[in-house]
């Protein structure tokens, strides 16, 4: 990712996304519970910010009905935080000034797990902004299942999903997490989570795939694709 000299920094800042048609909503709902301490704070942050301005991510958006979408990047935690905007994403320009923005806020969100909270505070972004998305997805990612406060998971996705707004997730596996098997991370995200019309979960097994992961998440989001949960590789 191309980095921006704080002169520029100002002028190449995406513009807040006014009502118009746009090709998807896509609320980026990340983890900042207490169990992501700042450094993973940084990495995640770093991780959108590489996969936004990704040339194949650029191609997907361009390839879109409206040739642009509508992003918000939102951390969660007890309560949720809006960290950027809704900003319109329709070619580098805009996605290197999402991304800037993303780098240069602090965290903004801490406690325990609240996913229903955090999925109802994500549908509720999207119903009361001003623009007209032809699809709607919240783009959830954590390393844990675990919900202490607020509505539950299930009511939670049952409402979002009657609005017409799809889940999709991103579990962060640790290193002593089975994934799939025994009941991991992966396999509760599929079955407590995702929802809506070609919901699907792309897995990042480390740290080190995890921008690869959260890249080839965006390129299906955006292209409206869906099929097998994706992996990312070791």
């Amino acid at each position: 990712m191309t980095r921006l000299a704080p002169a520029l920094l100002a002028a190449c800042l995406a513009a807040p996304a006014a009502a118009q048609d746009t090709d998807l909503e896509l609320v980026l709902l990340a983890d900042a519970s207490g169990s992501i301490d700042a450094e993973e704070i940084r990495f995640q942050r770093e991780g959108y910010a590489e996969a936004i301005t990704d040339p194949e991510v650029l191609a997907a958006i361009a390839g879109t009905a409206y040739g642009s979408i509508a992003v918000t990047y939102v951390e969660w935690a007890s309560h949720t935080a809006q960290v950027v905007g809704w900003t319109r994403i329709d070619g580098a320009e805009s996605a290197e000034g999402f991304a800037a923005a993303l780098l240069a806020e602090p965290r903004r969100a801490y406690g325990r797990n609240a996913i229903g909270s955090a999925l109802l505070d994500s549908l509720r972004l999207i119903e009361r902004n001003e623009i007209d998305g032809w699809r709607r997805v919240i783009d959830f990612s954590g390393d844990s299942a675990n919900s202490y406060a607020g509505p539950s998971i299930e009511e939670a996705r049952a409402e979002v999903v009657a609005a017409g707004v799809t889940i999709n997730a991103l579990p962060i596996l640790r290193p002593d997490d089975p994934g799939r098997a025994q009941g991991g991370l992966e396999a509760l995200y599929e079955e407590r989570i995702i929802g809506g019309m070609g919901a699907f979960v792309v897995t990042a097994e480390s740290r080190a795939s995890f921008a690869e992961a959260v890249r080839r998440k965006l390129i299906l989001e955006i292209s409206g694709s869906s099929g097998a949960p994706f992996v990312a590789a070791r």
